[in-house]
């Protein structure tokens, strides 16, 4: 019976540190499952056992900060900051989708996979520029790296 409760404390004391754990978000930037950082519902030690407690957190990319902002020819540029909790390089692809006022995607030879790495336990950054001056907003993707 001690067995249960103290698996029961340990699992609330999980569930109630990932609350807590406040992740910079931006909802045009989409950090794929093997790119971004787990935590305790996906990590791949507790995946198997849904809810388990588990003391790995997980490792991987932390989103930390977008600016998007006009250069001086009027083009948007982007930059993307993040940093890698992994103890290991992290490698892995990102795609920007430019749109137009309306939404619509705007043609681009540019938009293509494009590879990142990102040292152990060090923050990284890059920037994107538009295609075209009628570029308002854009959305991006991650993915693994293919082997």
């Amino acid at each position: 019976m001690k067995k249960f409760f103290l698996l029961l404390f340990f699992v609330a004391a999980a569930v109630l540190l990932n609350g807590c754990n406040k992740e910079y978000s931006d909802n045009r930037v989409n950090l794929d499952t093997g790119v971004k950082s787990d935590n305790v519902v996906n990590n791949a030690l507790t995946r198997p056992v849904y809810g388990a407690f588990s003391l790995l957190i997980g490792e991987g990319i932390d989103l930390k900060d977008v600016k998007v902002f006009r250069n001086d020819a009027d083009f948007m540029e982007i930059q993307v900051t993040g940093y890698n909790r992994a103890i290991y390089t992290k490698r892995f692809d990102y795609k920007i989708d430019w749109l137009d006022k309306n939404g619509i995607g705007v043609d681009s030879k540019a938009s293509v996979w494009r590879p990142v790495s990102a040292k152990s336990r060090t923050t990284f950054s890059f920037k994107a520029v538009a295609p075209s001056k009628d570029v308002v907003d854009f959305k991006m993707n991650t993915r693994k790296t293919p082997e």
